[in-house]
């Protein structure tokens, strides 16, 4: 019986330890979600700004640019996969593979030859874990992403664009990032940033003022082309890291509440065995006891 109280004890303080790493994971989530917010919400403006742009450059008639033209078959596309370095964030990255593989499958069933790119060490796990090939990784401070790595990133996605399909170049490119609704709320997405879809006349289309062009509307979109991808996957490195800490702070704090559950359980156990322990030590006393009366 006190061997069983023992391990109760032993349970009780590793679980009173776990429940402090815990606390201290979701009280640095919390501090850290409020930054991501305000520079996500920061870079959001940029973004909207040059994809409005952009678009105002590609609507105008009889312009010729890689940025909207559409190959009528088009036969490979390239998938960012935006995950966490870190895991004990609930099923923050789950979601996004789920949906970078709906994602996936989709465009295989279009006969579409699918060339994943990958943002996070777990999305590398995932790939390796299954032996499928990738063609480059980026890792490190996806909680606080810096626009540097998206520099580099939107480079390399671009360079892969304008590569001629029969080199290994790509017709599309696609982002899949987790969009931060609200504390409660991060939803998995997925976006075509390449082609741009421009809309052209009707009712649902925006309205772009007309510009004239020095020395031509292509050499504009040559220009914006970098920053229009750098700074959509730069929004969604923002977005993504705030989710991130989200879901980190609500998995900390259900781990933290299932922590306290069992201690209050082993608790319990444990009383229930050192009273158990105590009635049969009294039980053992007052038989003792007996045996001496009666000799």
């Amino acid at each position: 019986m006190g061997a069983q109280i023992r391990v109760y004890r032993q349970k009780i303080a590793s679980t009173s330890s776990m429940k402090k790493i815990f606390k201290a994971m979701e009280l640095i989530a919390t501090s850290r979600i409020g930054k991501a917010r305000d520079r996500a919400q920061a870079a959001s403006p940029y973004a909207n700004a040059i994809t409005r742009a952009v678009s105002a450059v590609a609507s105008q008639d009889d312009i010729d640019h890689v940025l909207t033209q559409k190959v009528e078959n088009p036969t490979r596309a390239a998938v960012l996969v935006m995950t966490s370095d870190r895991g004990l964030a609930g099923a923050y990255s789950t979601n996004a593979l789920k949906r970078a593989e709906s994602l996936t499958a989709l465009l295989r069933e279009e006969g579409k030859e699918v060339v994943p790119y990958l943002y996070g060490r777990k999305a590398q796990a995932f790939y390796d874990f299954r032996e499928r090939e990738y063609a480059a990784v980026w890792t490190g401070n996806t909680d606080s992403p810096d626009v540097e790595r998206a520099r580099e990133i939107g480079r390399t996605l671009v360079d892969r664009f304008l590569q001629p399909t029969e080199e290994g170049g790509v017709d599309e490119l696609y982002l899949v990032y987790t969009e931060f609704q609200s504390m409660v709320k991060q939803e998995p997405v997925a976006h075509r940033m390449l082609p741009l879809a421009v809309k052209q006349g009707g009712e649902d289309a925006e309205a772009h003022p007309l510009y004239e062009f020095e020395p031509s509307a292509e050499e504009v979109l040559d220009a914006l082309l970098p920053r229009y991808i750098e700074s959509r996957i730069f929004s969604a490195m923002l977005e993504a890291s705030a989710s991130e800490l989200a879901a980190r702070q609500r998995a900390m704090k259900s781990a933290a509440d299932n922590a306290d559950e069992l201690i209050r359980k082993y608790t319990l156990l444990r009383n229930n065995a050192r009273q158990a322990e105590i009635t049969q030590e009294l039980s053992e006393l007052i038989a003792g006891a007996d045996s001496l009366a009666s000799s």
